[in-house]
């Protein structure tokens, strides 16, 4: 977004003279024109920049008195919580802020899926936004490692484990995470420096990318429509209000709920039932007692149930008919006969795999496309409108399907696993896969309705 030429005085003169300040406010602030009849779901975008920050300054605390060693990092935790000065309130704002962080991602995520935020002209926007999700993931995987507790390096040593599945290099690869031959002190080393330095460096370069491309375009918003399509005579949209002051205002009033909510987790559950701190993780790492029950934390146990689904029976006897009832749609639909020539190929590498290729392997590979189809979202819906308010009223229920889905295969991640969850959870991953494999049918299926010109809003 190019800057405009701003002229002040005084102090603030002498700054606009030798770095763009008063023009940067205006051109991303007080001069960056929103559409009038944003929601609570348009809350967490600057929600998840509140819990970055807090997340960086807990960090720095801790890091000052946290030891990345296999003989101290425990004892250096419990030293925190115990004897540093309000050390246990910064432990607990860290632990809790990463469960917080996840929270208002998938909410603004399933807020920008149900508007259509990710259409044109936004799709860097929502691929910056995915970028950023596989930041935040690989960013609390290293740092679960960090306290050294039984669930901490037996669900490092695991999830490690799993790159050893891949064919060729997968040990290769294993070895070179670990930096070691099973997790150890060379490990935790590693995982501190990504979790301290080298990831929050990429995540804090994609959020100004993802900022910087967002106010390029300009924001979506609940009906779709384009605000640039009706200016006034002095270039302003007819739809268009300043961000500051108003959804300044507007994202203060989000931050204070938000803040009521995070405190009283924070002060009276900040292990929240064990989903946000494993009781294990309260015992020190002990790598001759394995735990009954290895899970990850609750933010990556939807996609972890996808790993677990991923059988011998279920590749044989459920995924191979999907794959080639799949293809065969592909031929009866799609007209181009390159289109037909990929997906045989994709069919049969896919079927000729799941009978030499190992189910571990395919588990990982599932895991990592269950978060890698994200990035599809702007090529494979073809609704002719973007938000749900205006698409036909039975889309409703399909994304009301999905989240189901989602929701079950997290809570099956974090349970032992079961003949029962191991059903539903093979049914659910179907159900995640097929949603974003079917999108490019149903999305343009049934009648939409009329889309306003103008934003609709009502106080």
């Amino acid at each position: 977004m190019a800057l405009k030429e701003v002229t002040t005085t005084g102090l603030i003169g002498w700054v606009d003279q030798r770095f763009p300040l008063t023009a940067t406010v205006k051109a991303h602030l007080s001069e960056y024109y929103a559409p009038k009849n944003f929601n609570f779901w348009y809350f967490f975008g600057s929600l998840a920049i509140l819990v970055l920050v807090l997340q960086i300054v807990t960090g720095i605390f801790l890091v000052m008195h946290y030891k990345p060693s296999a003989t101290d990092a425990f004892a250096s935790v419990e030293y925190i919580m115990r004897d540093v000065p309000w050390g246990w309130l910064v432990r607990y704002m860290h632990s809790t802020g990463a469960s917080a962080f996840f929270v208002v991602v998938y909410l603004h995520m399933f807020r920008g899926l149900i508007y259509g935020s990710y259409r044109k002209p936004r799709e860097l926007v929502w691929v910056f936004g995915c970028l950023i999700f596989l930041c935040l993931m690989g960013e609390a995987f290293f740092g679960y490692l960090l306290p050294w507790g039984q669930m901490s390096y037996w669900g490092a040593q695991v999830i490690v484990n799993l790159f050893a599945a891949i064919p060729f290099i997968g040990p290769d690869l294993a070895l070179l995470i670990r930096g070691d031959f099973v997790v150890s002190d060379a490990t935790l080393n590693r995982f501190f420096s990504f979790h301290v330095i080298a990831i929050p460096l990429v995540l804090l370069g994609l959020v100004g990318a993802h900022i910087v491309a967002l106010h390029e375009v300009g924001s979506n918003n609940p009906d779709g429509v384009d605000i640039k399509a009706l200016k006034d005579s002095k270039g302003i949209p007819l739809d268009g209000i300043p961000f500051h002051p108003y959804y300044t205002v507007h994202d203060i009033m989000g931050a204070s709920v938000f803040f009521i909510i995070f405190s009283a987790v924070l002060f009276f559950a900040p292990e929240f039932g064990g989903y946000f701190l494993e009781y294990n993780n309260f015992v020190p790492a002990d790598p001759l007692k394995t735990p009954a029950h290895i899970a990850p934390v609750w933010y990556f146990t939807p996609f972890y149930s996808v790993l677990r689904a991923a059988t011998e029976d279920f590749l044989l006897y459920w995924l191979t008919p999907a794959v080639i009832a799949y293809t065969l749609l592909v031929f009866a639909t799609v007209k181009r006969s390159i289109g037909k020539v990929i997906a045989a190929a994709v069919a049969v590498a896919m079927i000729g795999g799941f009978f030499i290729l190992d189910a571990k392997f395919w588990g990982v590979v599932g895991m990592g496309a269950s978060v890698v189809i994200l990035f599809s979202l702007p090529w494979i819906d073809n609704s002719p409108v973007k938000s749900i308010r205006y698409r036909p009223g039975w889309h409703l229920y399909l994304y009301a399907l999905f989240v189901v889905a989602f929701v079950i295969l997290g809570y099956f991640g974090t349970q032992p696993p079961s003949e029962i969850g191991g059903v539903l959870s093979k049914i659910c991953t179907l159900i995640y896969f097929g949603f974003f494999a079917l999108m490019p049918w149903w999305s343009e299926m049934g009648e939409a309705k009329m889309v306003p010109t103008r934003v609709t809003f009502a106080h």
